[in-house]
């Protein structure tokens, strides 16, 4: 481990892990709150506030195993030190704002994950790397896409068997008040998961610095605080992701907003519970892509769903090479 940072440097680190959960929920708004947006169930600026609110207390609901997961999981945690979590932020923040900028849902948590792979293997080479926990994190780049897909499929055909009597307008007032229940666990699961990640970064830099002890385990004053980061930046919405998810792939009603979020929010809460830092943009891209494949295929837009992979697939390798650059970057000043 390297030597102790000096309180000012180590308050600094924190404060830009942080930041970068803030901006995750900026980012990530979207995802708790596009489809019931869209449906009208709710408009934004009280949807932000419902979504806020759950992503915050979500900590009351799940362990820390995602945290555990990105704190000793994806680089060995006696290599990550302060360059590296910086490295590993920097790139992350910066592919957050760039994909923020032109309305792109990509992955805050894979954008983490790049960069902790990239400032890691700047220092160590690919010997950092703790492949079990990487590839397992990999593989939910196509499994909780796949798995939201599935879910909110069958959820609209079961639904759809079920309320078959039922006149329109009927379906339509019983989903706008089951609405508000899928989106609260959305956001639940949301928060669960996210904020676990820089749970994991703040943790892991704690613990390079000896302020630990000799085993990894995460304060409850860093759960807080990301949780309370991750609220804060939901507060503030992502607008230019909402109408990416909430009407460019596919038009939803309150019904099929419903069966979306329901999907995404079991994924999600499967994941969080097994410790697979995971993508809730992949996650509820998938859903909302199931219950308008439900429909029929043409009411996907699969131009505007495949670019929005391209992103997926691009986000490790971008983000891994600019932590990388920024560790080395650093070195000829330290």
């Amino acid at each position: 481990m390297d030597a102790a940072l000096a309180f000012p440097v180590l308050a600094a680190l924190i404060a830009v892990a942080l930041f970068f959960d803030f901006l995750n929920g900026l980012h990530d708004a979207a995802n708790s709150i596009a489809t019931i947006v869209s449906t009208r169930v709710l408009r934004p600026q009280y949807a932000v506030f419902w979504a806020a609110f759950f992503n915050f207390i979500a900590f009351m609901f799940f362990g820390l195993h995602v945290a555990e997961t990105l704190g000793k999981g994806i680089v060995d945690a006696t290599v990550t030190d302060a360059r590296v979590v910086f490295g590993a932020l920097v790139g992350a923040i910066s592919w957050n704002i760039i994909t923020w900028f032109y309305g792109i849902p990509s992955s805050s948590s894979h954008a983490l994950i790049g960069g902790l792979v990239g400032g890691g293997v700047a220092k160590a080479g690919f010997d950092a790397i703790v492949w079990s926990g990487l590839i397992k994190t990999t593989a939910a780049i196509v499994l909780s896409p796949l798995t939201g897909f599935i879910l909110a499929l069958l959820l609209v055909l079961v639904v759809s068997w079920i309320f078959v009597r039922q006149t329109p307008f009927a379906v339509d007032s019983t989903f706008r008040w089951l609405q508000f229940v899928s989106a609260s666990l959305y956001s639940l699961g949301h928060g669960g998961n996210d904020a676990q990640k820089t749970m994991g970064i703040i943790a892991v830099l704690l613990y390079s610095q000896g302020l630990l002890g000799s085993e990894f385990y995460v304060p409850f004053w860093v759960v807080i605080t990301c949780q309370a980061a991750l609220a804060l930046g939901t507060l503030f919405g992502g607008w230019r992701i909402v109408h990416t998810m909430g009407s460019k792939i596919t038009r939803l009603n309150p019904m099929q907003g419903f069966c979306a979020e329901t999907g995404g929010a079991i994924t999600l809460f499967a994941a969080t519970y097994l410790g697979i830092p995971v993508s809730t943009t992949h996650t509820i891209t998938g859903a909302i892509i199931g219950v308008g494949a439900a429909r029929r295929v043409s009411a996907v837009r699969w131009g505007i769903a495949g670019n929005i992979v391209i992103a997926w697939v691009v986000t490790i390798p971008a983000t891994a090479l600019i932590s990388g650059l920024t560790y080395a970057a650093v070195g000829l000043f330290v």
